[in-house]
């Protein structure tokens, strides 16, 4: 089996976190960084991440997410917002994120109308905006999780949460929003029998 699928076999929702337990510091910023390199729609990369490491932080945000031990017993907690405002169609942050790419000023221009032709029906609903958004965190997190699990540290990604709660608990922006937190540390009990859908369910050839 390939150390990719080792990986896969290996990561699951860690429920119970070893709070004595660190993760070692270059290990993690290794894991910011796989973040920081993954892919995202037209390379927006709208995801803001908050690394909360404050022990009363922590504290205060457990009863909005369901007073799951995660939020305080993990080794790393990460909270994964977006900033929903600068990926809108005609923002300087859409043609700085198109020309940073090094084309002439026509091919950006092309760019960002084909930008907007796509983000129209999107960005006229907040709703929908922000479902896009959260999308590009969750590419970002499926990559952490899998790294981190070639690490062998545990992680757990958290959609049970008031949302509102932890945006006004953390104080963000305008504009910004939560799209998923994930738990990131070392399992306490073993891991449970994993249960999946063959193949043959999930898959069709045509």
């Amino acid at each position: 089996m390939s150390e990719f699928l080792e990986a896969m076999a290996f990561r699951h929702a860690c429920k119970k976190f070893d709070a004595e337990k660190q993760i070692p510091a270059e290990q993690f910023e290794s894991i910011l960084e796989v973040a920081r390199l993954s892919p995202s729609s037209f390379g927006m990369e709208p995801w803001r991440l908050i690394v909360v490491r404050n022990a009363g932080l922590r504290k205060a945000l457990k009863p909005s997410c369901w007073n799951q031990t995660q939020i305080t017993d993990a080794s790393e907690l990460v909270i994964f917002t977006t900033d929903n405002n600068v990926v809108r169609s005609g923002t300087r942050y859409v043609k700085d994120m198109f020309s940073r790419r090094g084309l002439p000023s026509e091919a950006v221009e092309t760019y960002m109308g084909v930008y907007k032709n796509y983000l129209a029906p999107i960005e006229s609903d907040e709703v929908l905006l922000e479902n896009w958004t959260a999308k590009q965190c969750y590419i970002a997190a499926a990559n952490m999780m899998t790294y981190a699990a070639t690490l062998k540290i545990d992680t757990c990604p958290i959609e049970g949460f008031d949302k509102e709660n932890v945006e006004a608990i953390l104080d963000l922006p305008e504009g910004h929003s939560v799209a998923l937190i994930c738990a990131f540390g070392y399992r306490v009990n073993p891991q449970s029998e994993r249960k999946r859908l063959t193949a043959e369910q999930i898959i069709e050839y045509r």
